[in-house]
């Protein structure tokens, strides 16, 4: 067995619950396929071939182990804690997400899977499957709402480069919400030969606790870089989350360790209110089902389910994965949001003080780092998860700041 699930704790029941969160809820088209998947990921799991692969590749074609930084100028700057971030943004492709879609497309070949699918919402998964999908020679198609396909440019460019074809939603708000909504249906009319690549820690099991276990190369690695550089643990874990995938890649190897401090930030976007313009579904939700399991949602009193907001594609989502849901309520993990004022004022310090041009989405983790570092002893180590490179954010952020991308320099 690969030694990345030596250290695990438990993962969620036979009927891939997390306490009541979870769970399997899909059609009975589905189900052969979603059982098929999970029968094969139990037989990976133990498989020296499969993890030779994954180990391959995440070596000499993604760059792994993605190095351990310690921001000095920033943690001078704040004045407090030590502040080391896992850059998971000089992955190939620029984010975290490769790191799951290798597994689940190697899956996929072993399924017999000639068509693979994907939902993205800033782009970053939808080009790590283009770009999977590209070195294997599979079909590609990413659901994309049309919202995010104008505000990423860049990364459309980017998969369609890569040989795929996006497919702009637009039902709903035309986000993230809805692009999965579309893929879903894509599936349910094309089982035989397809393959749905799903992004993050939700979706019906196995999904949550597989995305979950390939991102956690992430936490792994953290914990062997910390003890070699400090000679210990990190006190506390700082994450940004919209599903949660790099956010659980981070912190599931530590969930056993009391003494590590785990923070999940949330999109907070124009402030969490009763008009629901943000998106921190644990902060401003409640439980209820969506694409296939039960976690924390934005709905309204009738359970429908409601639009959320945030400057930044990948967190614009109204829902959770699972096992934060259940992180959540067992209170082994604290929750926060941070608006999306906050994290532009972090995403120009981390310019400033590290010359490191973030994602949104780590912005967010990063503003609230820049809240409670200055108050902590300047032995504490906090590690936060640099998830993304923000290529992709420019033109967003050059808007809210008021500076013409057009204008003649």
């Amino acid at each position: 067995m690969n030694d990345l699930f030596n250290s695990f704790m438990s993962g969620p029941d036979e009927n891939g619950r997390f306490g009541k969160f979870g769970g399997r809820f899909v059609s009975e088209t589905l189900m052969p396929l979603i059982l098929e998947l999970e029968e094969q990921y139990e037989r990976a799991k133990t498989d020296t071939d499969f993890w030779d692969e994954m180990n391959h590749l995440w070596t000499h074609y993604v760059g792994r182990p993605s190095p351990m930084y310690f921001a000095e100028r920033l943690t001078n700057h704040l004045g407090g804690a030590k502040v080391y971030f896992k850059r998971d943004e000089l992955n190939h492709t620029g984010a975290h997400k490769i790191n799951n879609v290798l597994g689940q497309i190697i899956l996929a070949r072993r399924m017999g899977k000639t068509r693979i699918i994907a939902e993205t919402g800033a782009g970053q998964h939808g080009v790590a499957t283009a770009t999977v999908c590209a070195k294997f020679g599979l079909k590609c198609v990413v659901y994309m709402g049309a919202h995010d396909v104008e505000r990423q440019a860049p990364n459309v460019f980017r998969m369609r480069l890569l040989g795929a074809e996006v497919i702009p939603v637009t039902s709903g708000r035309g986000t993230l919400k809805d692009a999965m909504n579309d893929a879903l249906r894509d599936w349910v009319t094309n089982v035989r030969d397809t393959f749905y690549c799903i992004g993050t820690v939700a979706g019906p099991h196995p999904y949550p606790a597989m995305v979950r276990d390939f991102q956690s190369i992430i936490g792994k690695e953290a914990r062997e870089q910390l003890h070699e550089q400090e000679g210990r643990l990190p006190d506390t874990l700082i994450a940004a989350i919209g599903g949660g995938s790099n956010a659980m890649g981070l912190f599931y190897p530590f969930l056993d360790e009391p003494s590590v401090n785990i923070i999940g930030v949330e999109a907070g976007g124009k402030g969490v209110n009763d008009k629901m313009e943000h998106c921190a579904s644990l902060t401003g939700g409640r439980p209820g089902v969506l694409h296939g399991n039960r976690t924390y949602l934005l709905q309204d009193d009738d359970g429908q389910i409601l639009e959320g907001f945030s400057i930044s594609a990948g967190l614009d989502y109204p829902g959770i994965g699972p096992e934060h849901s259940w992180l959540h309520d067992t209170g082994r993990a604290q929750y926060v949001s941070i608006t999306d004022a906050e994290a532009l004022e972090a995403f120009q310090l981390s310019c400033e003080m590290e010359g490191i041009i973030p994602a949104l989405e780590p912005s967010h983790a990063l503003a609230h780092v820049m809240k409670i570092a200055p108050d902590l002893p300047r032995d504490h180590i906090i590690c936060m998860n640099m998830c993304g490179r923000g290529d992709k954010d420019i033109f967003t952020v050059a808007r809210h700041l008021g500076f013409d991308m057009s204008a003649e320099p």
